[in-house]
C-alpha cells in the first residue's frame, strides 16, 4: 500500500512494542513503562476516533451530499418552468443536511481534505457572482456542463461547493434585522438548472472522495464505488483540476488513510511515528485548527475582533449568509471538536436521534481524565462555553457582525471563547507528552 500520510504499516513496531511491554520489569526505567502504557492507550483512542467519529461522519456527509445531488438533478431534468417548489424546498432541506454534516467534520481538516484541496473546492466564500453570471452567460462553457459535476469541478472555488448551491436554493427577504431565508423562487433558467446539477455533483464526489480516501475505497458502499468509477469514466474533462486526478489515482493504488493513521511506524520518515504524535496531529492540526478558525476568522475577519496571523478584517466575509446558517455552522464546528475529544454525545440535544455516528468506547477525554480529572473537565467546560457563547449570536450575521453595534460583546464573548478553548489543548498536550 502507498503511504499517503507518508508513514507504513506498523507490523513490526508493534510486535517490538508488544514485547517490551509484556517483558516490564521493576528494574526497567520508569519512563520506558509509562511510554509504552502511553502508547497502548493513545492507540485505542486513535482506532476509536478514526473509526467511530471520522469515518462515520464522513459517511454520513457522503450519504447527506448523495440526497442533495438527486434532488438538484430531479429539478434539472424537469427542466424550465416545471420546477416546483416543493422540489427547491427538498433541496434546500437535503442542503442543510449535508452542511450540517460537513461542518461537524472540521475539526479534522488535514489529510485527505487538506492534501486533494477538499476543503477549498467546497467550501470557500464569499461566491463569487460576477464569475458566475459570465459562466451562465457563456454558452460554449455552458455545454460542456454534465449533471455528475466533472466539468465543473476544474472551475475556481468561488463558483463551486456548498455556497455556490446555497446562493441558488435560498433567497433573503426583508432587511436589516427583518431579514429571513426562504427558498429560491422557481424560475431558474435552463444554464441556472445546468449549473444546480453540476456544481451538486461535484460536491457529491468530492465528500465521497473523503470517506474513500479515511476508509478505503473498497469499503465504501458499492453505489458509492459505482459513482467514482463513473467519475473517473470522464476524468478527461477536468483537464485542469490535478486534485480530482491526483485523489482517484491514489484510491485506485490503495490510500486508505485512516488504516495508516492507526498504524504509524518510525521507518516511514513521517513526523507521525507513533500514537503520541498522530494525537498530536490530531489536537493541533484539527482541534486546535478549528478552534482558532471559528473565533478569529469566522467570526473575527467580519467583526473585526480576530487576532493572530489568519485575521483579516473583511465584513463580507460571511459564512452561509443565503441561507441564514452562519451560526449554525460556527455551532457544528464546536460540536466537531467535541466529538474529536469524546467522541459522539448521544445525550446532547443536537445529536438526538443520531444512530450513524457511534459513541466510542476510547476517547481522547477518557484518557485524559485518567491522568488529570481536573483538566478533562476543565476541557468539557470549554467546549460547552464556546457553544453556548456562539448560542447567544444572532441572524443575520451579515448584521450582528457591525463593529460597535449591539452585537459586539456577544461577538468578542464568542471569539474569547474560542481561544480559551484552542488554548486548554496546549494543556492536553503537554499533560500528555509528560507520560514519559
Amino acid at each position: 500500500m502507498k503511504n499517503y500520510l507518508k508513514f507504513p504499516l506498523y507490523a513490526a513496531a508493534f510486535a517490538l512494542m508488544s514485547v517490551g511491554m509484556a517483558s516490564c520489569s521493576d528494574d526497567e526505567t520508569p519512563g520506558t513503562n509509562l511510554r509504552d502504557q502511553r502508547e497502548a492507550a493513545l492507540k485505542l483512542v486513535v482506532a476509536d476516533y478514526v473509526d467511530r467519529t471520522v469515518i462515520s461522519t464522513y459517511r454520513q456527509l457522503a450519504d447527506a451530499s448523495i440526497e442533495l445531488h438527486t434532488a438538484c438533478v430531479a429539478m434539472y431534468e424537469d427542466g424550465v418552468g416545471n420546477v416546483t417548489q416543493a422540489q427547491v424546498e427538498a433541496a434546500g432541506e437535503a442542503w442543510k443536511k449535508a452542511r450540517e454534516y460537513w461542518e461537524r467534520s472540521e475539526a479534522w481538516l488535514y489529510g485527505p481534505a487538506g492534501d486533494y484541496n477538499v476543503d477549498p473546492h467546497i467550501d470557500s466564500w464569499p461566491l463569487d457572482q460576477g464569475q458566475l453570471d459570465d459562466l451562465l452567460a457563456n454558452s460554449s462553457e455552458m455545454a460542456k456542463m454534465d449533471a455528475d459535476g466533472v466539468y465543473i469541478s476544474s472551475k475556481d472555488y468561488g463558483l463551486l461547493g456548498f455556497h455556490a448551491l446555497e446562493y441558488m436554493l435560498f433567497a433573503i427577504e426583508g432587511t436589516g434585522m427583518t431579514q429571513t431565508s426562504v427558498p429560491h423562487a422557481t424560475d431558474y433558467t435552463a444554464e441556472e438548472l445546468s449549473y444546480i446539477a453540476g456544481v451538486a455533483g461535484d460536491l457529491r464526489n468530492h465528500c465521497i472522495f473523503l470517506e474513500a480516501a479515511w476508509a478505503g475505497e473498497d469499503n465504501i458502499r458499492s453505489t458509492k464505488q459505482d459513482i467514482l468509477a463513473q467519475v473517473r469514466s470522464v476524468a478527461d474533462f477536468a483537464q485542469n483540476n490535478n486534485s480530482i486526478k491526483s485523489v482517484l489515482t491514489d484510491l485506485a493504488n490503495g490510500l486508505c488513510y485512516g488504516d495508516e493513521m492507526k498504524n504509524p511506524s518510525e521507518a516511514g520518515g513521517s513526523d507521525i511515528v507513533n500514537y503520541l504524535s498522530a494525537v498530536q496531529f490530531l489536537v493541533t492540526d484539527g482541534i486546535q485548527n478549528i478552534a482558532n478558525e471559528v473565533g478569529n476568522v469566522k467570526i473575527g475577519n467580519p467583526t473585526g475582533m480576530g487576532t493572530g496571523d489568519d485575521f483579516e478584517y473583511d465584513p463580507n466575509y460571511i459564512e452561509s449568509p443565503y441561507s441564514l446558517n452562519s451560526i449554525n455552522d460556527f455551532k457544528g464546528n464546536i460540536i466537531s471538536i467535541e466529538n474529536a475529544y469524546m467522541g459522539l454525545q448521544s445525550s446532547k440535544d443536537y445529536n438526538s436521534g443520531e444512530t450513524a455516528i457511534l459513541p466510542v468506547d476510547h476517547s481522547l477525554s477518557a484518557y485524559v481524565a485518567t491522568l488529570d480529572p481536573d483538566l478533562d473537565s476543565r476541557v468539557k467546560a470549554a467546549i460547552t462555553k464556546a457553544y453556548e457563547a456562539i448560542g447567544e449570536m444572532r441572524e443575520p450575521f451579515v448584521v450582528t457582525c457591525a463593529q460597535g453595534g449591539e452585537y459586539s460583546g456577544v461577538n468578542r464573548a464568542a471569539i474569547t471563547a474560542c481561544n480559551e478553548l484552542n488554548d486548554i489543548f496546549d494543556e492536553v498536550l503537554r499533560l500528555i507528552e509528560s507520560q514519559r
